[in-house]
């Protein structure tokens, strides 16, 4: 029997040797930022026709090292692996099992989006860092993306091809306004301006030293920056559907991206409501997935869109209204926090909630529980109050505190049991196949 023809390997898209053609120049800029005065004094050393010298010499080997990076990188999807080829001088080889992919993310910085090119990362099972393909045509991106999820559906190698890109439907749309909105009514936001400009003319009017009003002003305005204007950027027409996939977000002004949120992989569901958004019941709705770097799955929607959404997320789990308090004595172990603290154990999740201003109601699924613990200081057991902490497959802890200690040690045995029951009935954590 003639054994199969070899896999043809596919080569990364033309545009991509200018993209890595600056990792020498990113050295020279990192060990400049690193060592500033040195940077200088050496700078100050050169004369002008050695800096074109050097400048000459510098931007050809860039383009040099751009062009044999990526003429020495290739990719290929076999009929068990998608397995990518890297390195100019030292070699790696990534297999990546096809059964194993939990989801296929497509970003388009703006860049990108200009030269009509895309990035795709791979999340695979136990896996903390995420294989990438950086860059491909946006057409060849989507395609091979689909073919990868069809692939790690189950479809057959012959039919995976023809597929295409499973339907989805949109579940909410966060307009801009709405967006703009939920982040002048945000703490953090308006506290980091405050401290831009407040902190450095104290600085000035007491050291009367440029650098040191820098060294604090630029982290401030960064800061300031990055919890008004940089999430109104990222978060940018923020759009959730559903798929068989997974649920998909799409997001972003000047970079777009298309990440999905595999099924079975949620950990832990958090709805968090600011003081100033709970007169419109706003909440944002963050996410602890096993191998994601993304938290949000919804930046803020009114509270019953958002749990809506989590239905979908977390199918058959409803998220509890009524939750009970510590009790009153616990006032004397935290005088002001106590308040915040609340619990709630369903059929379906363990759930807290913590924060007086800022109020954050965590849900973990039964099924997700990996380890249940009781913790108790000496000024708890004054007061015979005890904390439980739920640990889950993200390296999480969801934490019900200041409980009666003898109801905390029946919630102990009660959770651990319910833990067990849960894993033994949960759905395996597969793809859907219906395309």
């Amino acid at each position: 029997m003639p054994g199969r023809p070899p896999v043809a390997e596919r080569r990364l898209h033309p545009v991509t040797p200018f993209r890595r053609a600056w990792a020498p120049v990113a050295v020279l800029a990192g060990w400049a930022a690193h060592d500033p005065n040195g940077a200088q004094e050496q700078l100050a050393r050169l004369t002008t026709t050695v800096l074109l010298l050097g400048l000459a010499v510098l931007v050809p080997l860039a383009g040099l090292y751009g062009f044999l990076s990526w003429w020495f990188t290739h990719f290929a999807v076999t009929d068990t692996e998608l397995r990518i080829r890297t390195g100019l001088l030292f070699r790696r080889t990534a297999h990546i099992r096809l059964e194993r992919i939990q989801a296929v993310d497509v970003s388009r910085p703006l860049l990108a989006r200009v030269a009509g090119v895309a990035k795709l990362r791979i999340d695979v099972v136990g896996a903390d860092d995420k294989d990438e393909l950086a860059f491909l045509g946006e057409r060849e991106a989507s395609a091979l993306r689909a073919e990868l999820l069809a692939r790690a559906a189950g479809f057959a190698p012959e039919t995976a091809r023809e597929v295409g890109e499973a339907p989805a439907r949109e579940l909410l749309r966060v307009p801009p306004r709405a967006l703009a909105l939920s982040l002048a009514l945000t703490g953090a936001t308006w506290g980091s301006l405050c401290a831009a400009l407040v902190v450095p003319p104290v600085l000035w009017v007491t050291t009367h030293n440029l650098w040191t009003v820098l060294a604090a002003a630029l982290p401030l305005l960064g800061t300031a920056g990055a919890s008004s204007a940089g999430r109104f950027v990222t978060e940018y027409d923020w759009t959730v559907s559903e798929s068989p996939d997974g649920l998909r977000i799409d997001h972003g002004l000047l970079d777009r991206a298309h990440e999905t949120v595999p099924p079975g992989r949620v950990q832990t569901v958090h709805l968090v409501e600011p003081l100033l958004w709970r007169r419109r019941r706003w909440v944002r709705v963050e996410l602890d997935v096993a191998g994601s770097a993304n938290p949000v799955l919804v930046p803020v929607a009114p509270r019953a869109v958002a749990e809506s959404v989590v239905a979908r997320v977390l199918p058959g789990v409803t998220v509890p209204q009524e939750l009970s308090r510590p009790p009153r004595r616990a006032r004397w172990s935290a005088p002001v926090r106590w308040r915040g603290h609340r619990l709630a154990v369903t059929e379906t999740v363990f759930a807290t909630r913590h924060g007086l201003l800022r109020r954050r109601l965590s849900l973990v699924p039964h099924a997700k529980a990996q380890s249940v613990r009781l913790t108790q200081g000496p000024w708890g057991r004054l007061w015979g109050l005890a904390d439980v902490h739920v640990d889950t497959g993200a390296d999480k802890t969801v934490t019900a505190r200041l409980r009666d200690a003898e109801e905390a040690v029946r919630l102990l045995h009660a959770q651990a049991e319910r833990s067990r029951t849960g894993r033994r009935e949960a759905r395996p954590d597969r793809w859907m196949t219906t395309r």
